[in-house]
């Protein structure tokens, strides 16, 4: 009598949980069936072309990931990186590879037709590539600065641009953008979903014209001055050694030696401003078209190239700086794991 009742009971059990299950997957179908049935229109693709974006966007992401987790590693590990420009360039890539790691992978999930996972997920998968974004514009901006005292100011610069000033630059540079970012998405998060026309959609509206001016046209602008003095105050540079060519030979040689290296360093990193601007300029460009900035599908190609720049930045370093290239050796044949690999001569 009591096997039985229990058989009933396991029996019952198991129904309720089937119904659960069916109830839960005509939710789900009804969901997605009434995000095409309403007044949005929503273009489906076809399998072969899901899967290509899907498989393509995947590997940049995967690639994103690995390749600034490299220059993570290398920066952090190697003890003789630990310079002031160095540490800047570590948080360039700390958010190069959060972009890799969060932002890609739900930009993914943004070019597809149907929004499932809620308003407030749309908001929040929005915050950290505001931040992070944000992030690498003042990175860069931190960079032109770090140049521009080495190259104009030399001497002074040892006693300017310390660790501890660097630090404090970079703590302030990421609590400043999460600030920002949840002030232009305010109305977003204290409202999720009130700009959507219909249901399955992730929309986001934020103030154009703020955000142009805060995260481009001002930090551009100080970009392109301070590269601007840099390679002026070099070409003066060059022009005034060689007309003092026959000074102290072992001096000069020393001075020249400092001035190539600095001034090698600046080039570097002006490529890597250069196709920073290449990414961001179609974005903002098309914010220039009218005061209020539509996040929707209908940009996701050129937001996904605004994400790309986080992939190309490390590519540049392996082609540009040698000790990059040394360091991703070391890593490989697991080299770091040897005791005082981190005082490994690697510059």
């Amino acid at each position: 009598m009591r096997e039985e009742i229990v058989k009933d009971t396991e029996q019952l059990e198991r129904r309720e949980e089937g119904e659960v299950r069916d109830k839960t997957t005509v939710k789900l179908n009804s969901a997605f069936h009434s995000c095409f049935n309403t007044s949005c229109k929503k273009r489906t693709r076809p399998h072969s072309e899901s899967m290509i974006i899907y498989t393509l966007l995947s590997s940049i992401s995967l690639f994103t990931v690995f390749l600034n987790l490299l220059v993570i590693i290398s920066l952090s590990h190697f003890r003789q990186l630990h310079t002031p420009t160095n540490l800047i360039l570590l948080s360039l890539a700390v958010s190069d590879f959060l972009v890799g790691l969060i932002v890609m992978p739900f930009q993914i999930l943004f070019t597809e037709p149907c929004w499932l996972l809620g308003d407030l997920v749309c908001v929040l998968c929005n915050v950290v590539p505001f931040i992070t974004v944000c992030a690498s514009v003042v990175s860069m901006v931190l960079i032109s600065v770090d140049r521009y005292v080495a190259i104009c100011d030399p001497l002074n610069y040892p006693s300017k641009v310390t660790r501890k000033r660097v630090r404090i630059c970079v703590l302030l540079c990421w609590i400043s953008c999460t600030f920002y970012s949840f002030m232009i998405l305010f109305d977003n998060l204290v409202q999720p979903g009130r700009y959507n026309s219909c249901y399955g959609e992730c929309v986001i509206i934020i103030i154009g014209v703020v955000d142009l001016v805060v995260s481009f046209i001002i930090p551009i602008s100080s970009i392109i001055i301070l590269y601007m003095r840099v390679f002026v105050v070099a070409v003066s540079q060059a022009r005034s050694m060689r007309s003092h060519i026959a000074a102290v030979k072992l001096q000069r040689s020393v001075t020249v030696t400092v001035k190539k290296s600095e001034l090698k360093a600046a080039r570097t990193l002006g490529v890597v401003v250069a196709v920073f601007l290449m990414c961001y300029c179609p974005y903002y460009g098309v914010s220039l078209s009218g005061y209020e900035l539509t996040i929707s599908s209908s940009k996701d190609f050129i937001i996904f190239i605004v994400y790309f720049n986080s992939c190309l930045n490390p590519v540049i370093y392996a082609f540009l700086y040698p000790w990059f290239r040394k360091t991703i050796k070391l890593i490989f044949t697991l080299e770091i794991l040897k005791p005082h690999s981190c005082e490994t001569n690697v510059v």
